[in-house]
């Protein structure tokens, strides 16, 4: 696996694979004039393919991911810092953004990518709330600045795979994986 995302382990360990964690170091920074789709698939690849050459092993299997969140037609990485992760958080407060999992699959002999696309709906978030969610901590390196599952009252619904907010869209990439482990 092409990423150190302690949630993506998690993910991928619960659906049972067997892995290895090599991080890439590679990683577009986000431009304007491409689409959030875009971006996320295209980073997948840039992770996938530069820990496949450094595999060198034709039998290996990379899953590369990349999780980006976009409302309005703006993508949101990970912030930089708390200013910026307090300005995301109120910018999805009372609103409906979409996450999108960019993932490339790579091997000697195939390769395979795609996107997955979660709505995810937001409560109408008070100061407080985010003030308190912001010392938690829990924003620090996650795309959008929260995670579904870090038990604050941010998400009102979503429509879509739950894994795919967390970091990585199992239930829709599973088939696929094991195509490639065959």
């Amino acid at each position: 696996m092409a990423s150190s995302s302690p949630r993506r382990k998690e993910i991928l360990l619960k659906a049972g694979y067997d892995f290895e964690i090599i991080k890439s170091e590679k990683e577009e920074s986000i431009t304007s004039g491409i689409s959030p789709e875009k971006f996320a698939v295209k980073n997948a690849l840039i992770k996938a393919e530069d820990v496949y050459g450094k595999v060198g092993d034709k039998e290996a299997v990379v899953l590369g991911a990349d999780t980006v969140v976009e409302l309005d037609g703006v993508i949101y990485g990970k912030p930089k810092d708390i200013s910026d992760a307090k300005r995301m958080l109120q910018s999805f407060s009372g609103k409906t953004h979409r996450v999108i999992t960019g993932y490339a699959l790579i091997s000697g002999y195939m390769r395979e990518s795609g996107k997955v696309i979660t709505e995810v709906t937001f409560n109408d978030l008070n100061g407080e709330l985010i003030d308190e969610y912001l010392k938690s901590g829990l924003w620090q390196g996650k795309a959008g600045a929260y995670g579904i599952q870090d038990g604050y009252e941010l998400v009102r619904g979503y429509k879509g795979d739950y894994d795919n907010v967390v970091g990585l869209p199992i239930g829709s990439i599973d088939e696929t994986i094991k195509e490639f482990l065959k």
